[in-house]
């Protein structure tokens, strides 16, 4: 097995901000105003920082603050058997979901389990009248029908290249960065 390798920046810092304002854009016209929006969730970790910067931008555009959650489905993922200890965060969801169109928000979509994972967790705390899907990236490959109604970037990838987003002030730059796995395989060259 070889090293990981960084093979190219997708999106740097500053498209990523234009990113999540054309996306907040999207949100504010599909629901017809901010005012409408019953909250914007984020999955817990990166999910729940862009989560945070859409409702900024949200709030810049309309005047009107979204409410703001957060969703840990750490006990919710089918794959939590072959976790040994999953690490453990709080859900924070300080309002009614009830009735409320929802923004579920989640750095990269791939298989589309983790969004699974969130959409059963979200119904452990009431009944949305709708939830809408924001993704950072979009890389395609899914195991389930799932499909992000948001979309910051679609970026083709093979199986053997990790698609990371990179995030302040999780990570120290702010960056969409497509990795080689460093399997081995096409003499690490996905």
């Amino acid at each position: 097995m070889g090293e990981p390798r960084l093979k190219a920046t997708i999106m740097d810092g500053q498209a990523m901000e234009r990113a999540a304002v054309r996306i907040a854009h999207e949100i504010i016209e599909r629901n017809e105003g901010a005012a409408s929006i019953g909250g914007v969730i984020g999955i817990i970790r990166r999910g729940e920082f862009l989560a945070e910067r859409l409702v900024s931008e949200i709030e810049k555009i309309e005047g009107v603050r979204p409410p703001l959650g957060s969703l840990d489905i750490s006990f919710y993922r089918d794959d939590v058997q072959r976790h040994i200890q999953p690490v453990l965060h709080a859900t924070n969801i300080p309002f009614d979901i009830d009735g409320a169109n929802i923004i579920l928000v989640d750095d990269v979509l791939y298989t589309g389990r983790t969004v699974r994972s969130a959409l059963n967790a979200l119904m452990d705390y009431g009944r949305p009248k709708s939830v809408q899907l924001a993704v950072m990236v979009d890389r395609g490959h899914r195991e389930l029908p799932i499909r992000a109604d948001f979309v910051g970037k679609n970026v083709p990838s093979s199986h053997e290249e990790d698609v990371r987003v990179c995030i302040t002030p999780l990570d120290d730059h702010n960056a969409v960065e497509i990795w080689d796995r460093g399997n081995g395989k096409n003499g690490g060259v996905a």
